[in-house]
């Protein structure tokens, strides 16, 4: 949610009840900037892309601050952002076109998907058959991929 003066997360239950708002880290600093895409890993954590703060902002199902992850290259733009069964990151990255593949604590494993294959990447989703789906901007393109 991203309003003129605050920018925060906020966590509903399935009857659409407000029951968690995650804005600053444990030192009050704002965690997000320009929040973008959001996920819920199967450990509970809720994983953001941040496209003005260049990270995917990773935070516990406490709201506490876990880690960032700022990419690979000098630059980094996080859009799709999707979690598999095994609690794996995966995220699109717009600079370099490429799909990131993180651990659940924010460890880079690989790159799923690089240039080559991809232009410019937005969105990102897996299914329970080791399927990636890739949308990509002005191509009116979803690419479909194995993987693991």
């Amino acid at each position: 949610m991203i309003k003129v003066i605050e920018v925060k997360v906020t966590r509903y239950n399935t009857t659409g009840e407000e029951i968690q708002n995650i804005q600053k880290d444990n030192k009050g600093h704002e965690l997000y900037n320009k929040p973008h895409y959001i996920t819920e890993n199967i450990n509970g954590d809720i994983c953001t892309s941040d496209i003005k703060r260049q990270a995917v902002v990773v935070v516990d199902k406490s709201g506490h601050h876990r880690f960032s992850y700022t990419g690979q290259g000098p630059e980094f733009r996080p859009y799709g952002i999707c979690v598999d069964f095994l609690g794996h990151i995966i995220v699109c990255d717009g600079i370099s076109n490429t799909v990131d593949f993180l651990n659940q604590d924010g460890q880079f494993l690989s790159l799923l998907l690089t240039q080559r294959e991809l232009q410019c990447p937005r969105s990102v989703c897996v299914d329970v058959d080791k399927t990636i789906y890739i949308g990509q901007c002005d191509t009116n393109i979803v690419s479909v991929f194995k993987y693991l």
